[in-house]
């Protein structure tokens, strides 16, 4: 190559040169620039004020409602002293909006608002025994019912005891 080819390839670089060299520094300014109002606009984007306050609420709750309990009809053989055993059913429905526990349910011969039965002459509540009530205890769910039973006997006492005969024995439930 001439000396005066090598100098035209030289100029060629040089220009080649400052044009690359001139869009990288305004590709760094267009970078650097972006990168800038990014800063700014995020900087905005976090700033906040802080402050503290209060405020109150309130919920109520609901109440328990008494279990209803209800018995059927007694099955079995008629009482007599010594005789054989009746078994009544019963249920334990709780009534109200939430879950209740039923803990117990107990049974005895009285009026339905726990007075000592005595309509029936010469025959009293100490001329029977209730049995243990069979019933599942536990968390009972609003409108739930629980099925139980229980059994009724007539003691055989030494003394008579026709006054019970024919009598009707009411039985009371409290279930809690």
């Amino acid at each position: 190559m001439t000396a005066t080819g090598t100098a035209a390839v030289q100029r060629g670089h040089t220009q080649e040169f400052r044009m690359t060299h001139h869009s990288t520094k305004k590709r760094a300014l267009v970078t650097a620039a972006i990168v800038a109002v990014l800063a700014l606009a995020g900087g905005v984007a976090y700033a906040y004020w802080s402050s503290t306050g209060t405020g109150s609420g309130s919920a109520t709750t609901g109440t328990s409602s008494a279990f209803v309990v209800a018995s059927s009809t007694a099955t079995g053989g008629p009482l007599s002293p010594g005789g054989p055993t009746q078994t009544v059913a019963f249920t334990v429905t709780n009534p109200g909006t939430g879950a209740q526990n039923l803990a117990n349910v107990a049974v005895t011969v009285a009026n339905a608002d726990g007075s000592a039965w005595t309509s029936v002459a010469g025959c009293s509540a100490a001329d029977y025994s209730v049995g243990t009530p069979t019933v599942t205890y536990g968390e009972v769910e609003p409108a739930g019912v629980r099925n139980g039973t229980v059994t009724i006997t007539m003691n055989n006492l030494p003394s008579n005891q026709d006054g019970c005969k024919n009598a009707t024995v009411p039985l009371r439930f409290v279930a809690s």
